[in-house]
């Protein structure tokens, strides 16, 4: 939200920021580093039902379910979003999104190009998308060895559905090499302050300019 010189706030809907990348490339830092410094924005946990890492905590990075779980929740349009990743499913919950845009509170989605396509279709007007590349294959490839959380077979896996996924750059409002973590991180919050304040994310500027305009002097 804003404030006006009285202090009340201008009334704005929440937006969806969307960040997606390859696996490996930087999006889950620099989501984390965003949620870590604005206190204006929640992260929408999505739905998985890949196994979780040990290093994730449940309710916290993902919900770990159960197949059947997950496909009771899509049958009942229950999610705003689903998509098939790795051999795993992933989805994002409706009903969390739809209260905190109602209510102007913003939204982080760290989910692939599927998840945004279905996204741009439904919440087009409330959406800004960022796609993060690797500066090279190489260092991706270095990445996701250093991150040592997968088989040599699984790290070829990615690799190889990273190409597929950087094809879809060109659909994302924003484009952001991560060859420095810092300046990429810095690079996505301008990209936030900016968006916060389009006249058209703020209904509520109407209201403040009309009682701008009939202030007395």
């Amino acid at each position: 939200m804003d404030l006006d010189q009285a202090g009340s706030r201008i009334r704005r809907r929440g937006l969806m920021l969307v960040i997606s990348s390859p696996s490996g490339a930087g999006k889950s830092t620099i989501a984390r580093n965003l949620l870590e410094h604005d206190q204006g924005l929640e992260l929408s946990v999505s739905v998985t039902t890949r196994a979780r890492r040990a290093s994730e905590i449940d309710g916290v990075h993902y919900h770990f379910i159960n197949k059947r779980e997950f496909d009771r929740l899509k049958d009942s349009d229950a999610l705003l979003e689903w998509a098939e990743v790795h051999g795993n499913f992933y989805g994002t919950p409706r009903e969390p999104a739809e209260i905190a845009m109602a209510q102007g509170r913003d939204m982080l989605f760290d989910i692939d190009w599927q998840g945004a396509v279905q996204l741009n279709e439904k919440m087009r007007a409330d959406i800004i998308s960022v796609f993060i590349l690797p500066p090279s294959m190489a260092e991706l490839k270095a990445r996701l060895k250093r991150r040592a959380e997968d088989s040599d077979a699984t790290i070829e896996k990615r690799l190889t559905n990273a190409r597929v996924e950087i094809e879809h750059w060109r659909e994302y409002d924003f484009v952001v090499i991560n060859d420095d973590l810092d300046r990429a991180y810095s690079e996505v919050k301008s990209i936030v302050t900016a968006e916060r304040l389009r006249r058209d994310r703020r209904p509520g500027l109407f209201d403040f300019v009309t009682r701008l305009l009939d202030e007395k002097l």
